[in-house]
Formats: structure tokens, C-alpha cells, sequence
């Protein structure tokens, strides 16, 4: 199971840093699909998550995002949550936002759909490539289906929105999480 978990995460990822690389610099102030965000505020949420599941992987201290500088702050994140994940124990008990989990739930199940859906709104923002992994949008939303009460939670995600008769399945799945597409 870990090798998948590491190879789904790994893929996200990429995904992510492709829209990183791609954005255009003067587009970091751009308002997110996430009230209140900026693209850079995209980078440094997703940054941040990477950053702290990389230390409690090594051991380390957690390293703040810099959302001044998101291409930078975003490569280092990157390379040290990829290392981390790829030589780590994932079946220690690391901090998860529901509590401490085993880190192969924390990064299967929720920095991998934090990652995708943050994957479209960086891209909404910034004015790239929307498409999402099908595979990876099928996987994640009928994993969150049955949590629909959790994840209205303050601070996690909005109302959903309904879908329309002939939605494709990431436009259900991104109104699920409250987004509008």
C-alpha cells in the first residue's frame, strides 16, 4: 500500500508544481478561487501541509512558508516532502488534522486530495491548466462522499453546490467542495 500512497503523492504533486512553474510571476496577487486567497496563499497552504508532514517524517522543524516568495518557498517544499515521504516510516503516527494517524492516511487520504483540489484552484488563479487527474478526482471524491458532514466544518470546506444534469465528474466533485466552476 505505501508504494501507491508514494506514487499518488508523487503524481499530485508534480501536478501541483507543474502550475507552479507555469504561472505567470505577476500573477501571485491574484485573487483564489478560496475566499479571501491569493494564488500565493494557495502555494503557502499547500507548502505548509507538505512542510510539516515532512518533519514529522524526519524529525525535524516544521519550516513556515514564505508566501512572498511562492515559487521558491513551493520548490523547497517540494523537495523536502518528496524525500521525506519517499524514505520515511509511513506507518508512524503523525499529527493529522482529525489527530495523530498513521502517515500513510494523513498523505493518501488527505494531503493527496488537499493537493488536487488546490491543484485547480492555483490554476483558476493563475490562469492555467484546470484539468484535474481523473483517476485521482474519481479516487478522492468517492472518499469523501460519506465524510459530506465532516468537511462542512469551519475551515475546511464550504457549502456544497449542487451539480447540474451533465457535470462531468470534476465539476461535481469541486462543487462538492464548494467551489464554482
Amino acid at each position: 500500500m505505501s508504494q501507491e500512497v508514494i506514487a499518488r503523492y508523487t503524481h499530485l504533486v508534480n501536478a501541483f508544481d507543474a502550475r507552479v512553474q507555469a504561472a505567470p510571476a505577476d500573477s501571485w496577487g491574484n485573487p483564489a478561487p478560496c475566499e479571501g486567497w491569493t494564488a500565493a496563499d494557495i502555494v503557502g497552504h499547500v507548502a505548509g501541509g507538505m512542510n510539516g508532514v515532512a518533519a514529522a517524517l524526519a524529525g525535524g522543524e516544521k519550516v513556515e512558508p514564505d508566501t512572498s516568495d511562492p515559487v521558491g518557498t513551493w520548490n523547497a517544499a517540494r523537495d523536502r516532502a518528496l524525500s521525506a515521504v519517499s524514505t520515511g516510516d509511513l506507518s508512524q503516527s503523525i499529527p493529522g488534522p482529525f489527530g495523530p494517524q498513521p502517515a500513510e492516511q494523513v498523505i493518501g487520504r488527505l494531503m493527496c486530495t488537499d493537493i488536487l483540489v488546490h491543484t485547480w484552484d492555483l490554476a483558476r488563479a493563475v490562469g492555467g491548466d484546470e484539468q484535474l487527474d481523473a483517476d485521482a478526482v474519481a479516487g478522492a471524491y468517492s472518499g469523501l462522499k460519506p465524510m459530506d458532514a465532516m468537511i462542512r466544518m469551519p475551515g475546511v470546506f464550504g457549502p456544497k453546490i449542487d451539480a447540474a444534469e451533465g457535470d462531468d465528474l470534476q465539476t461535481e466533485f469541486l462543487k462538492f467542495l464548494g467551489r464554482t466552476v
